[in-house]
């Protein structure tokens, strides 16, 4: 009987690695990276020009695919859940994006964390949602990563999903752009994902271009040297636009404290988070800059920790999302929204800005 009983355990404990070393085998075959410096299709529903000398309105919204109402707690931040609570639930968070968009009413919007298709998100394309209700944007859609089915928390597994960045534009865009950004390259990269920035031209009357660029970095990772090396790739990029006299605004969510002082801003306390490091603004290109006046008075966050549902009186809440600007822009206004984080982890960054001639 013993001897039955050590069999059978054997036999066990045989299938439960095989089973375990199946799906090892399964993630790494899956995982696949998009090709570096790839080609965006644009949709465009108007043929409108900027100009120089007129003030317009960006805005930066980082939407959670739809996914995270006050009431949402994220496992991977300590929380409890991993998927979107209800199919209505992504569909009445994307109405309210949508919304606060209109209210807004930006010229140009970067969005990130916006599914094509995802089991955490219900399956809901949000891309289309974006599309099809904001009427009179062109639209420039990259995907961020396609992560194979994560098998993790085991009581409510995340999946898989395809999600990416969404600008869309009020003046025609062209040239769409897709650069892959550096990420680790051990077991972590299932949990940190692919990460991308895409890039689009704008024409300005009678003047140089617009490089618009949307960006979503690494949160998870703690290997300084790969955030380190993303920034790097994004700099670069930004200051070759830059030197050929073209206008730049990179907007998105850096996953890194703009303000650089927000736990004292915010009144947290404990260490700071791998993503709320201070943004290294030391090593931006020289004519660059991120515009924060007023940003420290008015004490709005941009992000909130999902440990817990949200408590205005409670939550961990930073500002890591906003604009990269050269200075060629004149930037008039910066704020965050402070929608209560109604409708996303994040609240909306708006910058009201101007082109020199």
């Amino acid at each position: 009987m013993v001897k039955k009983i050590g069999k059978l355990l054997l036999s066990l404990l045989f299938l439960i690695l095989l089973i375990l070393g199946s799906y090892v085998g399964y993630l790494y075959i899956a995982y696949d990276r998009l090709p570096d410096n790839q080609n965006l299709v644009i949709e465009q529903e108007t043929d409108e020009q900027l100009k120089t000398d007129v003030t317009y309105r960006a805005m930066t919204f980082n939407i959670g695919y739809g996914s995270y109402p006050p009431s949402y707690s994220f496992f991977m931040d300590g929380g409890t859940k991993s998927r979107a609570d209800s199919k209505n639930s992504v569909e009445k968070n994307l109405r309210g994006v949508i919304e606060t968009t209109e209210t807004i009413d930006p010229t140009l919007a970067f969005y990130q964390e916006v599914d094509e298709d995802g089991d955490r998100s219900k399956h809901v394309n949000e891309v289309n949602w974006l599309r099809n209700y904001l009427l009179g944007y062109n639209s420039l859609y990259g995907q961020n990563y396609d992560s194979p089915y994560l098998f993790y928390p085991f009581n409510q597994p995340i999946g898989k999903a395809t999600s990416g960045l969404v600008t869309m534009s009020k003046a025609t865009m062209t040239d769409g752009k897709r650069y892959s950004l550096p990420i680790e390259t051990n077991f972590n990269k299932f949990l940190d994902l692919d990460r991308a920035f895409t890039s689009t031209r704008i024409p300005i009357d009678g003047s140089n271009d617009l490089i618009a660029v949307n960006v979503h970095l690494s949160a998870y990772t703690k290997d300084r040297s790969v955030q380190e090396a993303q920034l790097s790739k994004l700099f670069n990029y930004i200051e070759d636009e830059y030197k050929k006299g073209n206008y730049v605004i990179v907007g998105g969510d850096f996953n890194h404290d703009v303000l650089g002082n927000s736990p004292e801003v915010f009144g947290n306390s404990g260490k700071r988070e791998s993503w709320n490091q201070p943004f290294p603004k030391e090593d931006l290109p020289a004519g660059f800059e991120i515009p924060i006046d007023g940003l420290a008075n008015a004490q709005i966050p941009s992000s909130r920790k999902l440990n817990e549902p949200y408590d205005k009186e409670t939550a961990e809440v930073t500002l890591i999302d906003g604009f990269i600007v050269s200075d060629n822009v004149t930037v008039e206004k910066v704020q965050v929204e402070d929608a209560e984080f109604a409708y996303s982890d994040h609240n909306p960054v708006c910058m009201e800005f101007r082109f020199e001639k």
